[in-house]
């Protein structure tokens, strides 16, 4: 008992330890330059940020900034990388533990994508300025080989796994893809009714696996 209350002891110990200053400094200055970017790209659109704007916002120098990330490239994808991953965070919710029914639990996450899609201002700038031809966001968002596409397709492949433990793992995995891409088009290409649109896709991704 004593044994294991010292491993307990040590293991606190060691998860109260702080960052150094040098690398707590540098996450403070990343979510910094990361909430301007945000904030930049809200306002009038990724196309008009450029990456002294983003600096002279967050109050760091531009040296610092493209050490961060690189190029503006660099600072693009991680700034959509942190705010997908922070929405499919919220997606998960909605699916876990669900509703009882499979069909009326993935229609409900579809449903929440599709509005939280629209309340969202960075989704909503990185969308709008698609479907008006531009912002170089947008290929974060759909690339296949991108971790974004991936992140939401592990998110549906285990919760499809979950509901449909008899599947064939192909199976699962196409029917994962189907949803994330159907529901990406219809994000660039909206239906007349959001709630319509997600009940379209989940009949047919439940069709793929009946």
């Amino acid at each position: 008992m004593a044994a294991h209350m010292n491993r307990t002891e040590t293991l606190d110990a060691d998860r109260a330890i702080p960052d150094p200053p040098r690398v707590a400094w540098r996450k403070h200055m990343r979510q910094r330059v990361l909430d301007a970017a945000r904030d930049l790209t809200c306002a009038s659109g990724w196309d008009k940020v450029s990456l002294s704007a983003v600096a002279a916002a967050a109050e760091v120098s531009r040296p610092s900034v493209y050490k961060e990330f690189g190029n503006r490239a660099g600072l693009g994808r991680a700034l959509v990388i942190r705010e997908t991953h922070e929405f499919l965070h919220s997606v998960a919710l909605t699916l876990y533990p669900g509703l009882p029914d499979p069909r009326a639990s993935l229609e409900t996450a579809v449903s929440f994508v599709l509005a939280e899609a629209h309340r969202n201002p960075l989704v909503r700038a990185v969308v709008v300025a698609a479907r008006e031809g531009s912002d170089s966001l947008l290929p974060y968002l759909t690339a296949r080989a991108d971790p974004i596409f991936d992140a939401a397709q592990v998110l549906l492949r285990a919760w499809l796994t979950e509901r449909f433990p008899e599947r064939d793992e192909e199976l699962v995995t196409l029917a994962a893809d189907i949803t994330v891409r159907m529901t990406i088009s219809h994000l660039l290409l909206p239906g007349a009714d959001p709630a319509r649109t997600a009940g379209r896709i989940s009949l047919a991704v439940l069709k793929v696996l009946s």
